[in-house]
Protein backbone atom coordinates (compact mmCIF):
# COMPACT_ATOMS: atom_id res chain seq x y z
CA UNK A 1 0.00 0.00 0.00
CA UNK A 2 1.63 3.24 -1.10
CA UNK A 3 1.98 6.42 0.92
CA UNK A 4 -0.29 8.37 -1.41
CA UNK A 5 -3.13 5.95 -0.68
CA UNK A 6 -2.65 6.30 3.08
CA UNK A 7 -2.51 10.08 2.81
CA UNK A 8 -5.71 10.21 0.78
CA UNK A 9 -7.45 7.89 3.25
CA UNK A 10 -6.52 10.01 6.25
CA UNK A 11 -7.55 13.22 4.50
CA UNK A 12 -10.86 11.60 3.56
CA UNK A 13 -11.62 10.55 7.12
CA UNK A 14 -10.42 13.51 9.12
CA UNK A 15 -10.02 16.40 6.74
CA UNK A 16 -13.75 16.91 6.29
CA UNK A 17 -14.66 16.73 9.97
CA UNK A 18 -12.70 19.74 11.24
CA UNK A 19 -11.72 17.71 14.28
CA UNK A 20 -7.95 18.08 14.23
CA UNK A 21 -8.07 19.39 17.75
CA UNK A 22 -5.80 22.18 18.92
CA UNK A 23 -6.94 21.95 22.53
CA UNK A 24 -6.07 19.28 25.04
CA UNK A 25 -8.68 16.53 25.30
CA UNK A 26 -10.46 16.23 28.66
CA UNK A 27 -11.36 12.63 29.48
CA UNK A 28 -14.77 11.78 30.85
CA UNK A 29 -14.28 11.63 34.62
CA UNK A 30 -16.51 8.66 35.32
CA UNK A 31 -15.32 5.33 33.98
CA UNK A 32 -18.18 2.97 33.08
CA UNK A 33 -18.53 -0.48 34.60
CA UNK A 34 -19.89 -1.78 31.30
CA UNK A 35 -19.45 -0.82 27.65
CA UNK A 36 -22.52 -1.97 25.72
CA UNK A 37 -21.92 -1.85 21.96
CA UNK A 38 -25.09 -2.44 19.95
CA UNK A 39 -25.03 -3.09 16.22
CA UNK A 40 -28.35 -3.23 14.38
CA UNK A 41 -27.76 -5.11 11.16
CA UNK A 42 -28.97 -3.01 8.16
CA UNK A 43 -30.46 -0.17 10.21
CA UNK A 44 -30.33 2.68 7.68
CA UNK A 45 -30.07 5.97 9.54
CA UNK A 46 -33.46 7.37 8.56
CA UNK A 47 -35.51 4.32 9.58
CA UNK A 48 -35.59 5.30 13.27
CA UNK A 49 -37.11 8.68 12.38
CA UNK A 50 -39.26 7.39 9.54
CA UNK A 51 -41.04 4.94 11.82
CA UNK A 52 -41.01 7.06 14.99
CA UNK A 53 -44.82 6.80 15.23
CA UNK A 54 -44.53 3.11 16.21
CA UNK A 55 -41.93 3.71 18.93
CA UNK A 56 -42.67 3.45 22.62
CA UNK A 57 -40.76 4.77 25.61
CA UNK A 58 -37.37 3.63 26.82
CA UNK A 59 -35.94 2.25 23.56
CA UNK A 60 -34.96 4.41 20.61
CA UNK A 61 -36.57 7.41 22.29
CA UNK A 62 -34.24 7.01 25.25
CA UNK A 63 -31.26 7.07 22.90
CA UNK A 64 -32.62 10.04 20.95
CA UNK A 65 -33.59 12.09 24.02
CA UNK A 66 -30.71 11.20 26.34
CA UNK A 67 -27.86 10.39 23.95
CA UNK A 68 -25.30 12.11 21.77
CA UNK A 69 -26.80 11.61 18.29
CA UNK A 70 -24.70 11.89 15.11
CA UNK A 71 -27.08 12.14 12.16
CA UNK A 72 -24.50 12.34 9.36
CA UNK A 73 -22.36 9.23 9.75
CA UNK A 74 -21.26 7.44 6.57
CA UNK A 75 -18.94 4.53 5.89
CA UNK A 76 -16.14 5.44 3.52
CA UNK A 77 -15.62 1.97 2.01
CA UNK A 78 -17.49 0.58 -0.98
CA UNK A 79 -18.52 -2.96 -0.07
CA UNK A 80 -21.17 -2.44 2.58
CA UNK A 81 -21.63 -6.02 3.75
CA UNK A 82 -22.09 -7.48 7.23
CA UNK A 83 -18.56 -8.56 8.10
CA UNK A 84 -17.02 -5.46 6.53
CA UNK A 85 -19.14 -3.12 8.63
CA UNK A 86 -18.88 -5.12 11.86
CA UNK A 87 -15.10 -5.32 11.70
CA UNK A 88 -14.87 -1.64 10.75
CA UNK A 89 -16.86 -0.83 13.89
CA UNK A 90 -14.63 -3.10 15.98
CA UNK A 91 -11.29 -1.90 14.63
CA UNK A 92 -11.95 1.74 13.74
CA UNK A 93 -10.49 1.31 10.29
CA UNK A 94 -11.26 0.50 6.66
CA UNK A 95 -11.22 -2.97 5.03
CA UNK A 96 -8.01 -2.13 3.16
CA UNK A 97 -6.40 -2.22 6.61
CA UNK A 98 -8.41 -4.76 8.63
CA UNK A 99 -8.58 -7.16 5.68
CA UNK A 100 -12.25 -8.16 5.74
CA UNK A 101 -13.01 -6.95 2.22
CA UNK A 102 -16.21 -8.98 1.85
CA UNK A 103 -18.37 -11.64 3.43
CA UNK A 104 -16.50 -14.10 1.21
CA UNK A 105 -13.55 -13.88 -1.13
CA UNK A 106 -11.74 -16.18 -3.54
CA UNK A 107 -8.52 -17.60 -2.12
CA UNK A 108 -6.19 -18.30 -5.06
CA UNK A 109 -3.97 -20.53 -2.94
CA UNK A 110 -6.86 -22.74 -1.84
CA UNK A 111 -8.61 -22.47 -5.20
CA UNK A 112 -12.02 -21.78 -3.63
CA UNK A 113 -14.21 -19.16 -2.01
CA UNK A 114 -13.53 -18.71 1.69
CA UNK A 115 -15.94 -17.51 4.36
CA UNK A 116 -14.72 -14.51 6.32
CA UNK A 117 -14.27 -16.14 9.76
CA UNK A 118 -13.81 -19.76 8.73
CA UNK A 119 -11.01 -21.62 10.52
CA UNK A 120 -10.71 -25.40 10.41
CA UNK A 121 -8.31 -25.27 13.38
CA UNK A 122 -11.12 -24.32 15.76
CA UNK A 123 -14.20 -26.48 15.44
CA UNK A 124 -17.63 -25.71 16.85
CA UNK A 125 -18.16 -27.09 20.35
CA UNK A 126 -21.71 -28.28 19.62
CA UNK A 127 -22.02 -31.38 17.50
CA UNK A 128 -24.25 -30.99 14.44
CA UNK A 129 -24.32 -27.19 14.70
CA UNK A 130 -22.74 -26.53 11.32
CA UNK A 131 -24.74 -24.92 8.55
CA UNK A 132 -27.58 -26.76 6.86
CA UNK A 133 -27.14 -25.47 3.31
CA UNK A 134 -30.63 -26.56 2.30
CA UNK A 135 -32.31 -24.24 4.82
CA UNK A 136 -29.91 -21.28 4.78
CA UNK A 137 -31.26 -18.08 3.19
CA UNK A 138 -28.05 -16.08 3.69
CA UNK A 139 -26.06 -16.25 0.41
CA UNK A 140 -22.86 -15.73 2.39
CA UNK A 141 -23.55 -18.69 4.63
CA UNK A 142 -24.49 -20.80 1.63
CA UNK A 143 -20.96 -20.19 0.33
CA UNK A 144 -19.37 -21.36 3.60
CA UNK A 145 -17.75 -24.80 3.36
CA UNK A 146 -15.60 -24.96 6.51
CA UNK A 147 -17.24 -25.56 9.88
CA UNK A 148 -14.69 -23.99 12.24
CA UNK A 149 -14.77 -20.31 13.26
CA UNK A 150 -12.28 -17.80 14.69
CA UNK A 151 -11.27 -14.11 14.36
CA UNK A 152 -7.93 -15.11 12.81
CA UNK A 153 -8.60 -13.43 9.44
CA UNK A 154 -9.07 -10.00 11.05
CA UNK A 155 -5.76 -8.20 10.45
CA UNK A 156 -6.12 -5.35 12.98
CA UNK A 157 -6.70 -5.41 16.71
CA UNK A 158 -10.25 -4.71 17.87
CA UNK A 159 -11.53 -2.43 20.61
CA UNK A 160 -12.26 -5.51 22.72
CA UNK A 161 -8.64 -6.65 22.29
CA UNK A 162 -7.39 -3.29 23.49
CA UNK A 163 -9.69 -3.38 26.52
CA UNK A 164 -8.31 -6.80 27.42
CA UNK A 165 -4.72 -5.60 27.01
CA UNK A 166 -5.14 -2.40 29.00
CA UNK A 167 -6.89 -4.02 31.95
CA UNK A 168 -4.54 -7.03 31.96
CA UNK A 169 -7.23 -9.56 31.15
CA UNK A 170 -9.45 -8.55 34.07
CA UNK A 171 -12.22 -7.16 31.87
CA UNK A 172 -14.94 -9.62 30.93
CA UNK A 173 -15.50 -9.40 27.19
CA UNK A 174 -18.38 -11.06 25.32
CA UNK A 175 -20.36 -10.68 22.11
CA UNK A 176 -23.67 -12.19 21.00
CA UNK A 177 -25.56 -12.36 17.70
CA UNK A 178 -27.74 -14.57 15.55
CA UNK A 179 -24.92 -14.36 12.97
CA UNK A 180 -21.53 -15.90 13.74
CA UNK A 181 -19.69 -13.07 11.98
CA UNK A 182 -21.66 -10.49 13.96
CA UNK A 183 -20.50 -12.00 17.26
CA UNK A 184 -16.90 -12.96 16.41
CA UNK A 185 -16.06 -9.54 14.97
CA UNK A 186 -17.17 -7.70 18.12
CA UNK A 187 -15.57 -10.22 20.51
CA UNK A 188 -12.28 -10.01 18.63
CA UNK A 189 -9.35 -12.15 19.68
CA UNK A 190 -9.45 -11.59 23.42
CA UNK A 191 -13.19 -11.83 24.04
CA UNK A 192 -15.67 -14.68 23.71
CA UNK A 193 -18.42 -15.01 21.11
CA UNK A 194 -21.75 -16.84 20.95
CA UNK A 195 -24.20 -17.08 18.07
CA UNK A 196 -27.39 -18.88 17.03
CA UNK A 197 -27.19 -22.17 15.17
CA UNK A 198 -30.22 -22.67 12.94
CA UNK A 199 -29.26 -26.32 12.58
CA UNK A 200 -29.56 -26.89 16.35
CA UNK A 201 -31.85 -24.09 17.48
CA UNK A 202 -29.25 -23.22 20.12
CA UNK A 203 -26.56 -20.66 20.84
CA UNK A 204 -23.10 -22.03 20.21
CA UNK A 205 -19.43 -21.11 20.25
CA UNK A 206 -16.09 -22.32 18.94
CA UNK A 207 -12.98 -24.01 20.25
CA UNK A 208 -11.08 -20.77 19.67
CA UNK A 209 -12.77 -19.28 22.73
CA UNK A 210 -13.45 -22.28 24.98
CA UNK A 211 -12.25 -25.83 25.51
CA UNK A 212 -15.83 -26.78 26.38
CA UNK A 213 -19.16 -24.99 26.67
CA UNK A 214 -19.74 -23.00 29.85
CA UNK A 215 -22.13 -24.87 32.15
CA UNK A 216 -24.69 -22.07 32.02
CA UNK A 217 -24.73 -22.25 28.20
CA UNK A 218 -25.61 -25.93 28.23
CA UNK A 219 -28.32 -25.30 30.81
CA UNK A 220 -29.82 -22.49 28.76
CA UNK A 221 -29.79 -24.58 25.59
CA UNK A 222 -31.29 -27.59 27.38
CA UNK A 223 -34.41 -25.54 28.05
CA UNK A 224 -34.97 -25.26 24.27
CA UNK A 225 -35.76 -21.53 24.26
CA UNK A 226 -36.54 -21.49 20.53
CA UNK A 227 -39.38 -23.97 21.07
CA UNK A 228 -41.46 -21.27 22.81
CA UNK A 229 -42.27 -19.99 19.31
CA UNK A 230 -43.55 -23.35 17.99
CA UNK A 231 -46.99 -23.07 16.47
CA UNK A 232 -46.93 -19.29 16.83
CA UNK A 233 -46.50 -16.46 14.35
CA UNK A 234 -45.07 -13.00 13.91
CA UNK A 235 -48.05 -10.79 14.73
CA UNK A 236 -48.41 -7.05 14.29
CA UNK A 237 -47.64 -5.08 17.44
CA UNK A 238 -50.35 -2.49 16.67
CA UNK A 239 -53.58 -2.31 14.71
CA UNK A 240 -53.01 -1.97 10.97
CA UNK A 241 -54.47 1.53 11.03
CA UNK A 242 -51.47 2.65 13.09
CA UNK A 243 -48.99 1.92 10.29
CA UNK A 244 -47.98 3.90 7.22
CA UNK A 245 -47.97 0.64 5.25
CA UNK A 246 -51.00 -0.84 7.00
CA UNK A 247 -52.94 -1.09 3.73
CA UNK A 248 -49.97 -2.50 1.78
CA UNK A 249 -49.39 -5.83 3.47
CA UNK A 250 -49.09 -7.77 0.22
CA UNK A 251 -46.48 -6.82 -2.38
CA UNK A 252 -45.77 -9.04 -5.39
CA UNK A 253 -42.02 -8.42 -5.23
CA UNK A 254 -41.69 -9.58 -1.62
CA UNK A 255 -40.20 -13.02 -1.04
CA UNK A 256 -42.80 -15.74 -0.51
CA UNK A 257 -40.79 -17.83 1.93
CA UNK A 258 -42.38 -21.27 2.57
CA UNK A 259 -45.21 -21.05 5.17
CA UNK A 260 -43.94 -17.61 6.23
CA UNK A 261 -45.60 -15.93 3.23
CA UNK A 262 -46.02 -12.30 2.25
CA UNK A 263 -48.81 -11.22 4.63
CA UNK A 264 -49.37 -11.11 8.39
CA UNK A 265 -49.42 -13.22 10.43
CA UNK A 266 -46.14 -14.85 9.38
CA UNK A 267 -46.22 -18.37 10.76
CA UNK A 268 -43.16 -20.04 12.29
CA UNK A 269 -44.34 -23.65 12.03
CA UNK A 270 -43.43 -26.46 14.41
CA UNK A 271 -40.05 -27.46 15.78
CA UNK A 272 -39.72 -30.56 13.59
CA UNK A 273 -40.03 -28.38 10.47
CA UNK A 274 -36.48 -27.94 9.14
CA UNK A 275 -37.23 -24.28 8.31
CA UNK A 276 -38.61 -23.48 11.78
CA UNK A 277 -35.48 -21.85 13.20
CA UNK A 278 -34.81 -20.04 9.92
CA UNK A 279 -38.25 -18.41 10.11
CA UNK A 280 -37.48 -17.19 13.63
CA UNK A 281 -34.48 -15.26 12.33
CA UNK A 282 -36.61 -13.68 9.58
CA UNK A 283 -38.70 -11.97 12.23
CA UNK A 284 -38.36 -10.01 15.50
CA UNK A 285 -38.20 -13.40 17.25
CA UNK A 286 -34.53 -13.63 16.24
CA UNK A 287 -33.77 -10.42 18.12
CA UNK A 288 -35.82 -11.61 21.11
CA UNK A 289 -33.79 -14.81 21.31
CA UNK A 290 -30.61 -12.73 21.12
CA UNK A 291 -31.86 -10.47 23.93
CA UNK A 292 -32.85 -13.39 26.17
CA UNK A 293 -29.46 -15.01 25.67
CA UNK A 294 -27.58 -11.74 26.30
CA UNK A 295 -29.46 -11.24 29.58
CA UNK A 296 -28.58 -14.77 30.66
CA UNK A 297 -24.93 -14.21 29.77
CA UNK A 298 -24.76 -10.92 31.65
CA UNK A 299 -26.13 -12.52 34.81
CA UNK A 300 -24.02 -15.69 34.70
CA UNK A 301 -20.77 -13.91 33.81
CA UNK A 302 -21.56 -11.07 36.26
CA UNK A 303 -20.79 -8.25 33.85
CA UNK A 304 -20.53 -4.73 35.22
CA UNK A 305 -20.19 -5.77 38.85
CA UNK A 306 -16.81 -4.23 39.70
CA UNK A 307 -14.65 -1.21 38.93
CA UNK A 308 -12.94 -2.85 35.92
CA UNK A 309 -14.91 -2.02 32.73
CA UNK A 310 -16.47 -5.01 31.01
CA UNK A 311 -17.59 -5.20 27.38
CA UNK A 312 -20.75 -6.68 25.89
CA UNK A 313 -21.31 -6.49 22.14
CA UNK A 314 -24.78 -7.39 20.85
CA UNK A 315 -25.55 -7.52 17.14
CA UNK A 316 -29.27 -7.72 16.35
CA UNK A 317 -29.78 -9.34 12.93
CA UNK A 318 -33.53 -9.38 12.22
CA UNK A 319 -33.65 -5.97 10.50
CA UNK A 320 -31.27 -7.28 7.85
CA UNK A 321 -33.27 -10.43 7.14
CA UNK A 322 -36.59 -8.55 7.10
CA UNK A 323 -35.06 -6.01 4.72
CA UNK A 324 -33.86 -8.67 2.30
CA UNK A 325 -37.27 -10.35 2.15
CA UNK A 326 -39.62 -7.36 2.23
CA UNK A 327 -37.57 -4.17 1.75
CA UNK A 328 -37.41 -1.14 4.06
CA UNK A 329 -40.69 0.34 2.76
CA UNK A 330 -42.95 -2.44 3.94
CA UNK A 331 -45.37 -3.22 6.73
CA UNK A 332 -42.95 -5.91 7.86
CA UNK A 333 -40.07 -3.46 8.30
CA UNK A 334 -42.31 -0.90 9.99
CA UNK A 335 -43.50 -3.50 12.51
CA UNK A 336 -40.00 -4.94 12.90
CA UNK A 337 -38.75 -1.50 14.00
CA UNK A 338 -41.60 -1.36 16.53
CA UNK A 339 -40.60 -4.76 17.94
CA UNK A 340 -36.90 -3.86 17.91
CA UNK A 341 -37.74 -0.72 19.89
CA UNK A 342 -39.44 -2.85 22.55
CA UNK A 343 -36.46 -5.21 22.59
CA UNK A 344 -34.08 -2.31 23.20
CA UNK A 345 -36.33 -0.87 25.91
CA UNK A 346 -36.33 -4.20 27.73
CA UNK A 347 -32.56 -4.47 27.39
CA UNK A 348 -32.00 -0.98 28.79
CA UNK A 349 -34.37 -1.64 31.70
CA UNK A 350 -32.53 -4.86 32.49
CA UNK A 351 -29.14 -3.14 32.30
CA UNK A 352 -30.41 -0.38 34.56
CA UNK A 353 -31.55 -2.93 37.14
CA UNK A 354 -28.39 -5.05 37.09
CA UNK A 355 -25.63 -2.53 36.34
CA UNK A 356 -27.19 0.91 36.16
CA UNK A 357 -27.49 2.99 33.00
CA UNK A 358 -25.39 5.65 34.71
CA UNK A 359 -22.64 3.02 34.99
CA UNK A 360 -22.99 1.86 31.37
CA UNK A 361 -21.65 3.48 28.19
CA UNK A 362 -24.06 2.56 25.39
CA UNK A 363 -23.06 2.87 21.74
CA UNK A 364 -25.49 2.06 18.92
CA UNK A 365 -24.73 1.92 15.21
CA UNK A 366 -25.22 -0.32 12.18
CA UNK A 367 -22.93 -2.33 9.94
CA UNK A 368 -24.54 -0.89 6.77
CA UNK A 369 -27.75 0.61 5.47
CA UNK A 370 -30.38 -0.83 3.14
CA UNK A 371 -31.71 0.10 -0.34
CA UNK A 372 -35.31 0.24 -1.42
CA UNK A 373 -36.70 -2.71 -3.36
CA UNK A 374 -37.08 -1.97 -7.10
CA UNK A 375 -40.78 -2.86 -6.93
CA UNK A 376 -41.31 -0.26 -4.24
CA UNK A 377 -39.55 2.40 -6.33
CA UNK A 378 -41.50 1.45 -9.46
CA UNK A 379 -44.73 2.18 -7.58
CA UNK A 380 -43.45 5.74 -7.09
CA UNK A 381 -42.56 6.18 -10.75
CA UNK A 382 -38.83 5.58 -10.31
CA UNK A 383 -38.45 3.29 -13.29
CA UNK A 384 -34.66 2.95 -13.47
CA UNK A 385 -34.57 0.62 -10.47
CA UNK A 386 -34.03 -2.96 -11.59
CA UNK A 387 -32.32 -6.29 -11.03
CA UNK A 388 -29.12 -7.15 -12.89
CA UNK A 389 -28.48 -10.59 -14.40
CA UNK A 390 -24.87 -11.38 -13.55
CA UNK A 391 -25.11 -14.89 -14.97
CA UNK A 392 -24.98 -13.44 -18.48
CA UNK A 393 -21.83 -11.36 -17.95
CA UNK A 394 -19.44 -13.75 -19.62
CA UNK A 395 -21.88 -14.36 -22.46
CA UNK A 396 -22.44 -10.71 -23.43
CA UNK A 397 -21.47 -10.03 -27.08
CA UNK A 398 -18.84 -7.52 -25.98
CA UNK A 399 -17.11 -10.08 -23.75
CA UNK A 400 -17.39 -12.70 -26.46
CA UNK A 401 -15.66 -10.30 -28.86
CA UNK A 402 -12.89 -9.71 -26.31
CA UNK A 403 -12.39 -13.44 -25.91
CA UNK A 404 -12.05 -13.78 -29.67
CA UNK A 405 -9.57 -10.89 -29.75
CA UNK A 406 -7.45 -12.50 -27.03
CA UNK A 407 -7.86 -15.95 -28.58
CA UNK A 408 -9.71 -17.36 -25.57
CA UNK A 409 -12.20 -20.11 -26.17
CA UNK A 410 -13.09 -20.90 -22.56
CA UNK A 411 -14.89 -18.76 -20.02
CA UNK A 412 -12.89 -15.66 -19.29
CA UNK A 413 -14.79 -14.80 -16.11
CA UNK A 414 -14.08 -17.66 -13.75
CA UNK A 415 -16.21 -16.55 -10.82
CA UNK A 416 -18.31 -13.63 -9.64
CA UNK A 417 -19.28 -13.01 -6.05
CA UNK A 418 -20.25 -9.41 -5.35
CA UNK A 419 -18.50 -7.09 -5.64
CA UNK A 420 -15.49 -8.86 -7.16
CA UNK A 421 -15.04 -10.44 -10.58
CA UNK A 422 -12.40 -13.18 -10.77
CA UNK A 423 -10.78 -13.90 -14.13
CA UNK A 424 -9.48 -17.21 -15.39
CA UNK A 425 -5.82 -16.49 -14.62
CA UNK A 426 -4.61 -19.91 -15.74
CA UNK A 427 -6.19 -19.39 -19.14
CA UNK A 428 -4.74 -15.88 -19.43
CA UNK A 429 -1.28 -17.15 -18.51
CA UNK A 430 -1.60 -20.12 -20.88
CA UNK A 431 -2.26 -17.74 -23.77
CA UNK A 432 0.76 -15.64 -22.84
CA UNK A 433 -1.33 -12.57 -22.10
CA UNK A 434 -0.57 -9.82 -19.62
CA UNK A 435 -2.93 -10.03 -16.64
CA UNK A 436 -3.01 -6.26 -16.04
CA UNK A 437 -3.81 -5.56 -19.69
CA UNK A 438 -6.66 -8.07 -19.75
CA UNK A 439 -8.10 -6.61 -16.53
CA UNK A 440 -7.97 -3.09 -17.91
CA UNK A 441 -9.60 -3.97 -21.24
CA UNK A 442 -12.40 -5.98 -19.61
CA UNK A 443 -13.09 -3.26 -17.04
CA UNK A 444 -13.33 -0.69 -19.81
CA UNK A 445 -15.83 -2.85 -21.67
CA UNK A 446 -17.95 -3.65 -18.61
CA UNK A 447 -18.61 0.02 -17.93
CA UNK A 448 -20.53 0.15 -21.23
CA UNK A 449 -23.14 -2.32 -19.92
CA UNK A 450 -26.50 -0.89 -18.92
CA UNK A 451 -26.71 -0.86 -15.12
CA UNK A 452 -22.96 -0.84 -14.38
CA UNK A 453 -21.63 2.43 -12.94
CA UNK A 454 -17.95 1.55 -12.92
CA UNK A 455 -15.56 -1.37 -13.15
CA UNK A 456 -12.04 -0.95 -11.79
CA UNK A 457 -9.15 -3.35 -12.26
CA UNK A 458 -7.01 -4.47 -9.34
CA UNK A 459 -3.98 -3.22 -11.24
CA UNK A 460 -5.39 0.31 -11.16
CA UNK A 461 -6.00 -0.06 -7.43
CA UNK A 462 -2.49 -1.39 -6.77
CA UNK A 463 -0.86 1.50 -8.58
CA UNK A 464 -3.34 4.07 -7.28
CA UNK A 465 -3.63 5.77 -10.66
CA UNK A 466 -7.34 6.57 -10.42
CA UNK A 467 -8.91 10.04 -10.46
CA UNK A 468 -9.49 11.35 -6.95
CA UNK A 469 -13.27 10.91 -6.68
CA UNK A 470 -15.43 9.86 -3.75
CA UNK A 471 -16.35 6.58 -5.44
CA UNK A 472 -12.74 5.73 -6.30
CA UNK A 473 -11.63 6.49 -2.74
CA UNK A 474 -14.34 4.17 -1.41
CA UNK A 475 -13.13 1.36 -3.68
CA UNK A 476 -9.50 2.04 -2.72
CA UNK A 477 -10.51 1.86 0.94
CA UNK A 478 -11.92 -1.60 0.24
CA UNK A 479 -8.88 -2.95 -1.60
CA UNK A 480 -6.57 -5.54 -0.08
CA UNK A 481 -3.96 -6.90 -2.54
CA UNK A 482 -4.04 -10.46 -1.18
CA UNK A 483 -7.81 -10.83 -0.94
CA UNK A 484 -9.54 -8.58 -3.47
CA UNK A 485 -10.64 -9.90 -6.85
CA UNK A 486 -9.42 -8.88 -10.31
CA UNK A 487 -12.14 -6.34 -11.11
CA UNK A 488 -14.37 -4.40 -8.72
CA UNK A 489 -17.89 -4.01 -10.11
CA UNK A 490 -20.25 -1.21 -9.03
CA UNK A 491 -23.85 -1.09 -10.22
CA UNK A 492 -25.76 2.11 -10.81
CA UNK A 493 -27.88 3.39 -7.92
CA UNK A 494 -31.00 1.25 -7.40
CA UNK A 495 -29.67 -1.55 -9.61
CA UNK A 496 -29.26 -4.79 -7.68
CA UNK A 497 -28.53 -8.48 -7.86
CA UNK A 498 -31.42 -10.48 -6.45
CA UNK A 499 -30.45 -14.02 -7.45
CA UNK A 500 -27.67 -15.74 -5.53
CA UNK A 501 -27.39 -19.30 -6.87
CA UNK A 502 -31.15 -19.67 -6.93
CA UNK A 503 -31.79 -17.69 -3.74
CA UNK A 504 -34.02 -14.72 -4.55
CA UNK A 505 -34.30 -11.59 -2.39
CA UNK A 506 -36.36 -8.39 -2.69
CA UNK A 507 -33.34 -6.16 -2.21
CA UNK A 508 -29.73 -6.37 -1.07
CA UNK A 509 -27.06 -4.03 0.27
CA UNK A 510 -23.36 -3.89 -0.57
CA UNK A 511 -23.09 -0.74 -2.68
CA UNK A 512 -21.10 2.49 -2.13
CA UNK A 513 -24.24 4.64 -2.47
CA UNK A 514 -25.54 6.63 0.47
CA UNK A 515 -28.52 4.39 1.19
CA UNK A 516 -25.98 1.70 2.11
CA UNK A 517 -23.36 3.89 3.82
CA UNK A 518 -25.60 6.06 6.04
CA UNK A 519 -26.03 4.65 9.54
CA UNK A 520 -26.89 5.97 13.02
CA UNK A 521 -24.15 6.66 15.57
CA UNK A 522 -25.45 7.24 19.10
CA UNK A 523 -23.67 7.34 22.47
CA UNK A 524 -25.76 7.27 25.65
CA UNK A 525 -25.68 6.33 29.34
CA UNK A 526 -22.90 6.90 31.88
CA UNK A 527 -24.33 10.36 32.64
CA UNK A 528 -23.60 11.70 29.14
CA UNK A 529 -25.44 14.90 28.33
CA UNK A 530 -27.66 14.77 25.22
CA UNK A 531 -26.57 16.46 22.01
CA UNK A 532 -27.49 16.41 18.33
CA UNK A 533 -24.60 16.68 15.87
CA UNK A 534 -25.01 17.00 12.10
CA UNK A 535 -21.41 17.43 10.92
CA UNK A 536 -19.89 14.56 8.89
CA UNK A 537 -18.47 11.72 10.96
CA UNK A 538 -17.78 8.04 10.25
CA UNK A 539 -18.52 4.79 12.07
CA UNK A 540 -14.73 4.26 12.27
CA UNK A 541 -14.80 7.02 14.89
CA UNK A 542 -16.67 4.81 17.36
CA UNK A 543 -13.90 2.49 18.53
CA UNK A 544 -11.32 5.26 18.96
CA UNK A 545 -13.87 7.37 20.85
CA UNK A 546 -14.60 4.51 23.25
CA UNK A 547 -10.86 3.90 23.62
CA UNK A 548 -10.27 7.57 24.41
CA UNK A 549 -13.20 7.54 26.81
CA UNK A 550 -11.66 4.60 28.68
CA UNK A 551 -8.16 6.06 28.49
CA UNK A 552 -6.73 3.10 26.58
CA UNK A 553 -4.78 2.88 23.33
CA UNK A 554 -6.57 2.77 20.00
CA UNK A 555 -6.88 -0.41 17.91
CA UNK A 556 -3.73 -1.04 15.87
CA UNK A 557 -5.06 0.04 12.47
CA UNK A 558 -7.52 2.69 13.61
CA UNK A 559 -7.91 5.82 11.50
CA UNK A 560 -11.13 7.11 13.05
CA UNK A 561 -11.38 10.49 14.78
CA UNK A 562 -12.25 10.92 18.45
CA UNK A 563 -15.74 12.40 18.80
CA UNK A 564 -15.30 15.42 21.04
CA UNK A 565 -18.95 15.61 22.12
CA UNK A 566 -18.52 12.28 23.90
CA UNK A 567 -15.09 12.56 25.54
CA UNK A 568 -15.55 16.25 26.44
CA UNK A 569 -19.17 15.81 27.49
CA UNK A 570 -20.16 18.33 30.17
Amino acid sequence: MNSNFLYRTVILLVGTTSLLCTTQTTFAQKSPKLVLQLTIDALRQDLIHRYSHVLGEGGFKYLQDQGVNYSNAHYQHSNTETIVGHVSLATGTIPAVHGMIGNVWFDRGLGRMVYNIEDSSYQLLTSGADIDQSTEIDPTQRAAKVEGRSPYNILSSTLSDEIAIHFAGRSKIFAVSVKDRGAVSLAGNAGKAFWFSKAKGEFITTGYYFEKNPEWLDIWNSEKPASQYAGKAWELLHDKSHYVFGDADYREYEVDFPLFGRIFPHRFGLTHDKLFTTRLTLSPAGDRLTLDFAKTLLLNEQLGQDAIPDFLGISFSSTDYVGHLFGPSSLEMEDNIAHLDRTLAELFMFIDQKVGLDNTLIVLSADHGLPEAPGSLHALGISKAKYFDTQALDKKPAIQALKATFGLGEELIEYYFPPYLYLNRDLIKEKGLDQATVEKVIAKELVKFDGIATAISSEALRTDTLPDTRLNRQILNNFHPKRSGDIYLVFEPNVFINDFDGLTVATTHGSPWTYDTHVPVIFAGNELQPAKVSRPVTPYDISVTIAEYLGIKHPSGAIGVVLEEVVRNE
